[in-house]
This record gives structure tokens, C-alpha cells and sequence, in this order.
């Protein structure tokens, strides 16, 4: 007669169970109390505003005029350039780490990968200020020039091609590609091994095997890491808040001196008191929504995606 097997968690398994159980829990309730405050915070302003805060392009507390729709126009267009950017950037050098590097040469730009993730966005914003802008202006004159049929390389007469929407994508977009590209190679190390044989047995080249079975099961970490990218983007406060003005408008004209971010507009008038501050704290609570639902979008496609099963050991 067979004995039944039964799984007896230990002590110390339990132990582990309750303790990442109450830290899990107290993230979901630190949530939770970050946007009820928001919303207490915020309520004055819209009992100002009302609706007319989601339509109307300028903030300005004086007058009573505050809105939030130049503020996020600016957020979400400085956010997909730097997505723009860095994800293609991130896909190569997942592949490359995963597919063509040799073992030290792996490791050696897996940790290099990492690193770039610990590097303060001050660092990267005052780079991007003093370094990098010189440089932009140039390359922006070329882009308008040359492509300037395409409204948004277009400029005006006589404008400033400093200080843009567009060297701030650039800036974002190397704070964005650590954790896209961390996330991409991960989906991309799992790819099940006897698929990738299998291609190379039939005669597929190195290129063949990625493109036919790396890319298309790693498909759905793509588009999450993408997404999660697109979150730290949307975040971003003190690089935004060195390159733009704060100047909310909606303009197609990227290469542009203007621009301003959610972030960037409350880091550089925290200073604000009575409706002013609330009005940030609605401006503040529209942000948080939208990051949440950016992510939360993120995790649930790569959550329905293959990537990451039938791994062969």
C-alpha cells in the first residue's frame, strides 16, 4: 500500500508565507492612503475648476484658472518619445545579451544594464543640460530643415530649439532603458531551448532563430516592459524639471523651447500654499491614476502572454 505524501509546511515556510504576505499587503495599503490623500488634497480645486480642470490648458492659481490638460499633454508626449527611443535601443541589447555575447561579455553588460538603473535622475538631467543640449540644437536645425514636412519636426520662423520636448524625451528615454531592457532580456533568457535548437537543426541562421522563435515569445514582454517603461517615463520629475520651461501649452512643434510635465510643473512650484496646492495635489492625483493604470495595464499583458512558459530546463 502506498503512504499518501503530504505537503506540511515547516515552521519557517510559514514564517516566510506571513511575513511577504504583510508586506505585500502594506504596499496595496500605502497605495491606497497616497490616493485618498490625493483626493482629500484635491477636492478644493475642483470644487473651483470643476470639469473645466481637465479642459483647460493653463495653470494659474491667481486667477483661479487651473488645469491639468497642458500639464499632461506634456507628460504623455515627453513619455512616448523617450519610450520611442529607448525601446527599440532595449530589444537590441536584450538580443544581444541573450543571443550573441559571449559568457563574460554577458555578465559584464547584464551588470552594466543594472547600473545604469542606480545612476540619480539629477545626474541625468543635469547632463542632459549641460552636455547634451549643445548638441540637440544643432541636430534639431537638421531635423527641421530636412523633415520639416512632417508636422512634428515642423518649426516657426525665428524659434529657440533649446530646451524641448524633445531633448527631454532623449534625456528620459536613458533612464527608461534599464529597466525595458532588464525586463525584455529576462522574457528573452526563457525562450524554450529545444525551440531555439530545433531552428538552428533546420538551418536557420542566428537571425532566423531570433526572429522566428525569440521575438514571437517574447512578444508580450515587449509590449510590458514597454509599458513599464512608459510608467518611469510618465514619473519622471527633477531631469523634466532642469530641461523644460513649466510652461503648459499643446503644441505639435516638439523641437521647441516650451513644454511642461505634471512632475516637473509641481517640483518647481512646490512652494504654492492655499488653492495653488491644491490644485498641485489634483494635478498630482490625475498623475498617480494614470501611472497606476499604465502599469497595472503592463502587468496584466505579460501576465496573459506565452512568454515565460514551457521553459525547458
Amino acid at each position: 500500500m502506498r503512504r499518501p505524501i503530504a505537503d506540511v509546511a515547516s515552521g519557517a515556510d510559514r514564517a516566510f508565507r506571513r511575513i511577504t504576505t504583510v508586506a505585500g499587503l502594506s504596499v496595496l495599503a500605502l497605495l491606497i492612503v497616497i490616493g485618498f490623500f490625493l483626493v482629500y488634497r484635491a477636492v478644493p480645486a475642483f470644487e473651483v475648476s470643476g470639469f473645466g480642470f481637465f479642459t483647460t490648458i493653463r495653470f494659474n492659481a491667481a486667477t483661479g484658472a487651473m488645469g491639468v490638460l497642458g500639464l499632461l499633454y506634456g507628460t504623455v508626449v515627453v513619455a512616448l518619445i523617450a519610450v520611442g527611443v529607448a525601446v527599440p535601443l532595449s530589444v537590441l541589447a536584450a538580443l544581444f545579451i541573450t543571443d550573441y555575447a559571449g559568457p563574460g561579455t554577458r555578465g559584464f553588460l547584464t551588470g552594466l544594464v543594472d547600473l545604469l538603473a542606480a545612476i540619480p535622475s539629477l545626474l541625468y538631467g543635469l547632463w542632459g543640460f549641460s552636455f547634451l543640449r549643445p548638441y540637440i540644437t544643432p541636430f534639431s536645425q537638421w531635423l527641421s530643415d530636412n523633415l520639416g514636412w512632417f508636422p512634428l519636426f515642423s518649426t516657426r520662423a525665428g524659434a529657440v530649439l533649446f530646451n524641448s520636448m524633445f531633448l527631454a524625451g532623449l534625456v528620459v528615454s536613458l533612464m527608461v532603458i534599464p529597466i525595458t531592457t532588464s525586463v525584455i532580456r529576462e522574457v528573452f533568457v526563457q525562450t524554450p531551448l529545444g525551440e531555439k535548437e530545433a531552428a538552428l537543426a533546420l538551418g536557420g541562421t542566428r537571425w532566423g532563430m531570433v526572429r522566428t522563435v525569440v521575438l514571437p515569445f517574447g512578444r508580450g514582454g515587449i509590449i510590458g516592459g514597454s509599458m513599464l517603461g512608459l510608467g518611469r517615463a510618465l514619473g519622471e520629475t527633477i531631469a523634466v524639471s532642469l530641461l523644460l520651461p513649466q510652461v503648459p501649452q499643446i503644441t505639435t512643434h516638439l523641437l521647441e523651447f516650451g513644454g511642461a510635465t505634471i512632475s516637473g510643473f509641481i517640483a518647481n512650484n512646490a512652494g504654492m500654499s492655499g488653492i495653488g496646492l491644491n490644485g498641485l495635489m489634483a494635478a498630482g492625483l490625475v498623475l498617480f491614476l494614470f501611472t497606476l493604470a499604465t502599469n497595472f495595464t503592463a502587468s496584466v499583458i505579460i501576465s496573459r502572454s506565452r512568454s515565460g512558459a514551457g521553459v525547458d530546463a
